[in-house]
């Protein structure tokens, strides 16, 4: 499998597509904008470099007007931006259409502006996001202020999408075994990864150099132009985190109020991202081996985290050897699709109860329970895939240099990934080699984002997050120039809209006020 660092797993299995998470947590969260310690707003701050004008090459793309329609769902309205393929090279033929969706500011108060989302990923829809969730859910008197804009970044979803393999061939992928026991199933393995790779250069090579997270920053920036906007508000999620970082960096002058949450550190290489993450869904499911406990119906039993573990992976083990049948005809459970299901259910807690269930069932015999979690986290329906884990796989491999060149790699890091995660870390350490066989050369590297001259950007990390360990929050705010730290005690990925009063109110009060805290704060 491949890990997305993403918020929008907080639904369970049967849970509608696009229906992104519950927004009860943040229908009380709207009239939380008092209490809070707050700093000088500073978000027009004269001592501020003034935007520079865009170079002459991209001015009809940052001149461009859109034409708004209506879309469904009721409510939302629709629009394409163009946006150079390559920025170096500006060529009207080669221009791409990007996917964008609004709601406008409901009222009352005066309006703000625009509130541009992304949910994260790499991958992820921002428009799925926005008319699932961030649309309806965010709190009423955000929306009231901004308009709620999203726009799927380049490769993802609506926005020419990369695309790699057949529903079918991604059925085959997902059951690829991930914890080789011998050179034949190494040998498999990087066949299919191979395969993964070619079919993402057949179908989608003209598009593959050039879904960066720098040039997805850059359509953002045409993106604000074309809405009217001086300045950027923006709300990122987990992979959101980097994006907005980016952008950021490249256009301090232009940033207005963004909110990190969930962050990731942009100074790490591709094989430290991946051993922290790995760390982070160990810690994570410590929480719920510790919770499990404690619950009449947990089947990893009560001796503990490191007992759980064993258990677990005893379990994974037998999948290995015999995978159970589920309802789907075509598709057992085996040792991979019961990891990802396991892994999917580790970023929100309020699935952990839904993974106790479907766990006790795959352990009886029946593994339907467990592989509705898998699919969910490859948004995986009706037998169809999104292009979620395609568009994943092609900006991971374009920001950050390999974390492995291959197997021999591998072989020498799994202690290391082992240390960190008894229950996952075998198979997470072989899921870093896919970047290898990419057929795009990586064009980021890692470095830290320092944005000087930014607006004060508000950085969000939890504490027991799974995805995007609590430490890379504390790495980037303390790169971010302009940053200010904002921590949830807490479990599952990201926190805004989580249930945490204290949180909301800091978030909220930020965006309509410009405030943000005055120096680290803490909630829970």
């Amino acid at each position: 499998m491949r890990i997305s660092w993403r918020n929008d797993l907080r639904r369970g299995p049967g849970a509608g597509r696009g229906l992104r998470r519950s927004a009860g947590a943040l229908a009380a969260a709207a009239l939380l904008l008092s209490g809070c310690d707050a700093g000088a707003d500073t978000s027009a701050d004269p001592s501020r470099p003034s935007a520079a004008p865009p170079p002459a090459a991209l001015q009809r793309y940052y001149d461009q007007e859109l034409s708004w329609r209506d879309c469904a769902p009721t409510g939302f309205e629709c629009a394409t931006l163009r946006a150079p393929l390559d920025y170096d090279r500006p060529t009207a033929s080669d221009d791409l259409e990007l996917a964008v969706s609004r709601r406008k500011a409901t009222g009352p108060g005066e309006r703000l502006g625009s509130l541009l989302v992304n949910p994260g990923g790499p991958g992820g829809s921002a428009i799925g996001y926005l008319q699932g969730y961030a649309g309806v859910g965010y709190p009423a008197l955000v929306r009231a202020r901004y308009d709620m804009v999203a726009m799927d970044p380049r490769g993802v979803a609506g926005s020419e999408p990369v695309r790699c393999l057949t529903d079918k061939e991604m059925d085959t992928f997902t059951r690829t075994d991930q914890t080789p026991d011998d050179a034949a199933e190494v040998d498999r393995l990087v066949a299919a990864y191979q395969r993964f790779a070619a079919g993402c250069e057949r179908r989608s090579g003209r598009i593959l150099d050039h879904v960066s997270t720098a040039e997805a920053a850059r359509d953002m920036d045409l993106l604000r132009a074309a809405l009217g906007d001086d300045t950027l508000t923006y709300v990122g999620a987990s992979y959101g985190t980097f994006l907005g970082a980016t952008y950021a960096e490249l256009f301090p002058d232009r940033v207005g109020r963004l909110v990190l949450d969930g962050a990731l550190d942009p100074a790490l290489t591709a094989e430290q991202v991946n051993r922290d993450q790995t760390a982070g869904f160990q810690t994570a499911f410590t929480a719920f081996a510790e919770d499990c406990a404690g619950q009449p119906d947990c089947p990893l039993g009560s001796g503990g985290p490191a007992a759980a573990a064993e258990r677990l992976t005893g379990f994974f083990d037998r999948l290995d050897r015999e995978p159970v049948p589920t309802d789907d005809a075509a598709r057992d459970l085996g040792e991979p699709l019961a990891t990802t299901g396991v892994i999917a259910a580790m970023y929100d807690e309020s699935s952990w109860a839904r993974l106790r269930t479907a766990l006790s069932a795959a352990m009886d015999g029946d593994g339907t329970a467990l592989l509705e979690f898998a699919d969910l986290y490859y948004e995986r329906e009706d037998g169809e895939y999104a292009n979620l884990m395609y568009a994943n796989t092609a900006v991971n491999c374009l920001d950050l240099p390999p974390a492995f060149r291959g197997p021999a790699d591998v072989a020498k890091a799994l202690p290391a990934f082992r240390k960190a995660s008894p229950a996952f870390g075998e198979g997470l350490a072989w899921a870093s080699l896919n970047c290898a066989y990419w057929p795009a050369r990586a064009t980021g590297t890692p470095r830290a984002l320092r944005a000087t001259g930014a607006a004060p950007i508000l950085v969000v990390g939890t504490t027991r997050d799974p995805a995007t360990p609590y430490r890379w929050a504390e790495a980037l705010a303390g790169q971010l120039a302009s940053a200010t730290l904002l921590t949830y005690d807490g479990d599952g990925h990201t926190a805004y809209g989580r249930g945490s009063d204290c949180v909301d109110t800091v978030i909220n009060t930020y965006l309509l006020e410009g405030t943000p805290p005055s120096g680290p704060r803490r909630c829970s």
